[in-house]
């Protein structure tokens, strides 16, 4: 087939995958296309929202959609690193140690509740999530490609949380803000799921090889050199506020975004711009995902926290006054 076919084959079992995950899950666009996001461009997701919001039902439904292996984890205060990654048990026939693999050995990692574990457990997801493997004993496992981990946290109950380590949460690509649905899409699922008979059954309409080919295909969305400097003024003027006339702003941002941030900037607007069927990006589609990109990497100060500012209206304020380069 020739490329264009190629990505139109690409488009339609995207679409697809909306047709079957909406089966089952009712709103949520923003969230699934963030998910997409995160899987093509192998970038780990944090969601954030109130319980019951169909954070893991969605999940659960993509990876079914997708044909890959979902493993959900219940991150508790006496969560071990055994129980996540897997330990070594003695075989009495065998008179030997064994290898006895955790629930991480999938390619969908929900982490519901990722910040109610100690650190020894952040630190064996850290791995994980940055190389891509798992020591158990002595030996290195490679985890299966693609892998991602979706992390959820409630905004609302801290008691007997752990503040995630910042080293952590800038290995996330993205912060979803998961928001209750509006009064039609609410009718919608009441309707649907007070119905005890309701039943659908999610096909797999799409593999591994489908999302490591749209990978290739994101990687040959085109991004110009005024868009790249643009992601460029972005990062900068979190980090040197006043140098671009941000004077309100700079009281409150104690740390500006880190180095990954312009990576996963450029790669999301890249995926964004092929998701909406283009093979070039445009500044909208920068602007677009800078919110996710910045608000877990922006750090603010007690002075903001004591105002009532949060990083949503400061990145607002950033993208207004940062003007795209020439």
């Amino acid at each position: 087939m020739e490329e264009k076919e190629i990505r139109i084959d690409y488009h339609r079992k995207i679409k697809r995958v909306l047709r079957e995950v909406g089966k089952i899950v009712v709103g949520q666009e923003y969230m699934i296309n963030r998910l997409l996001i995160g899987l093509f461009t192998n970038g780990h997701i944090l969601l954030e929202g109130v319980p019951g919001l169909a954070k893991t039902l969605t999940v659960n439904s993509l990876a079914k959609a997708i044909d890959l292996k979902f493993q959900r984890v219940q991150f508790t205060p006496d969560l071990l690193p055994a129980d996540l990654v897997g330990t070594m048990i003695y075989n009495q026939k065998e008179s030997d140690f064994q290898v006895k693999k955790g629930p991480i050995f999938a390619n969908l990692i929900l982490a519901d509740e990722v910040n109610r574990s100690p650190a020894k457990v952040q630190s064996a997801l850290l791995e994980c999530m940055q190389e891509k493997q798992v020591t158990i004993g002595d030996t290195t496992y490679e985890l299966d490609r693609p892998f991602l981990v979706l992390a959820t946290q409630n905004p609302v109950e801290h008691e007997g949380t752990y503040p995630l380590p910042e080293a952590q949460v800038d290995r996330f690509m993205m912060k979803i803000f998961v928001n209750y649905l509006s009064k039609e899409l609410e009718l919608q699922v009441m309707r649907r799921m007070s119905n005890l008979n309701f039943r659908s059954e999610i096909r797999p309409v799409m593999t591994k090889a489908d999302i490591f080919g749209i990978k290739n295909e994101i990687n040959k969305v085109t991004i110009s050199e005024s868009l790249e400097k643009y992601i460029i003024e972005l990062v900068f003027s979190t980090r040197n506020p006043l140098d671009y006339g941000l004077k309100n702003e700079a009281q409150y941002i104690q740390y500006g975004v880190s180095t990954r941030a312009c990576i996963d900037l450029n790669l999301g607007a890249k995926a964004l711009a092929f998701l909406d069927e283009r093979n070039y990006v445009l500044p909208e589609d920068i602007k677009e995902v800078t919110k996710d990109v910045f608000n877990h990497r922006l750090i603010l100060n007690y002075e903001a926290e004591a105002e009532g500012v949060n990083t949503l209206e400061l990145i607002e304020n950033i993208l207004k006054n940062v003007p795209i380069s020439q």
